[in-house]
């Protein structure tokens, strides 16, 4: 793509966010090798924020601590003033509010990034001064299952334009995931185990509870592991769980850790066992991306993600028994376990791709701001 078309230059374009992931840090960088002036502000403390520094895009550093923060909100009306910039995408809450604020009285074009479900509502004033503020001109979806949560939202005659809701997954490149699997013997484990790794944060509605129980409902003769990578091991009546079951030994907390993708890559299967809210989740991509055959519920964009009996398999939520069934599945079928980690990963690869997300991200630009 050419940095100019038939209507000129492509758009100047502020993107406002907190410590970018991978994905988002790519993203960027894609948008700006496909002629795009982007710039970022976003928090010094990211891990990737050097990647961006090099790369010429950041404006400033910018960390937000809230969606009133008046030193933020400053910076970001400073840096409106050094260039014609047509559009601002906000990558979170805070950014959003901020975002909006500064650019007030100005007919820049606001783009919203939504990756969860859950907690915008009519009758929630903050919802007004983020997603529902009539200056959003489009709120970029990660998930249909978002898009379609965002669209059903109504009260009296308000409701959210479905012109205004836009489908992006947040692309990935399996050249990124490159780590050696992990020696799960530090945690005990013993090589060659079956290993059902599961990583997330501290947090009721990831289900970590049912896949425990679904753990201790496997057949005696099933002799695998499962590590929990995270915050979870904060987490005392999940542990107070794990230590009351005739399978505790099996179990292993890992607490945080950076290496998280690696511990997945170095198991047979991969269980975000949520029960509600999902976006998509990164940490099912990482294990995908690595090969190794995922389990999740039907809860938002995972069966998006995941294909049910083609690149994974997916359950029914807080249900332990079925749960328990597709491990069982997995553990006894070697082939079936091999051909969906295959799968998973070729998903990735080919649906999944970071250059699809800045393609799909651009052309959304170019719409808002009359190029096409």
């Amino acid at each position: 793509m050419s940095n100019t078309q038939k209507n000129g230059p492509l758009p100047a374009v502020l993107c406002l966010t907190d410590a970018c992931d991978r994905p988002e840090t790519e993203l960027f960088i894609g948008l700006k090798k496909a002629g795009y002036d982007v710039d970022v502000m976003c928090n010094p403390k990211g891990q990737n924020y050097q990647r961006l520094v090099d790369e010429g895009m950041v404006a400033q550093p910018m960390a937000l601590e809230d969606r009133f923060d008046k030193v933020g909100i400053a910076a970001i009306r400073e840096q409106l003033k050094k260039k014609d910039y047509e559009v601002i995408h906000a990558y979170n809450p805070r950014a959003l509010a901020c975002g909006l604020t500064a650019s007030k009285g100005t007919d820049i074009r606001i783009v919203a990034y939504r990756g969860v479900i859950g907690n915008i509502s009519f009758l929630n004033p903050e919802s007004w001064i983020t997603f529902l503020h009539p200056r959003v001109s489009k709120i970029v979806c990660v998930a249909d299952a978002i898009k379609d949560y965002l669209s059903s939202l109504k009260f009296l005659w308000m409701r959210i334009p479905d012109s205004k809701l836009q489908r992006i997954y947040k692309g990935h490149d399996l050249g990124w995931y490159q780590a050696e699997p992990a020696d799960l013997g530090e945690f005990g484990i013993p090589e060659g185990a079956f290993v059902v790794c599961c990583t997330g944060r501290n947090s009721p509605r990831k289900g970590y509870d049912v896949l425990i129980d679904a753990f201790c409902k496997l057949p005696d003769d099933i002799e695998a592991h499962l590590i929990l990578v995270g915050d979870m091991a904060e987490n005392k009546d999940l542990r107070a769980q794990a230590e009351s079951t005739n399978r505790s030994a099996r179990i292993h907390f890992t607490g945080f850790r950076r290496d998280a993708p690696a511990i997945a890559a170095a198991s047979n299967v991969f269980v975000l066992p949520s029960t509600e809210r999902e976006g998509l989740p990164r940490a099912v991509i990482e294990a995908m991306a690595y090969g190794v055959a995922p389990v999740v519920t039907s809860v938002g964009g995972m069966p998006e993600l995941v294909e049910d009996g083609a690149s994974g398999l997916v359950v029914a939520p807080d249900h332990s028994q079925a749960l328990a069934s597709a491990l069982e599945r997995l553990y006894r079928d070697g082939s079936l376990l091999r051909q969906l980690g295959l799968a998973a990963r070729e998903r990735i690869a080919a649906d999944f791709h970071t250059s699809q997300t800045v393609q799909q991200t651009g052309e959304l630009y170019n719409a808002l701001t009359g190029r096409f």
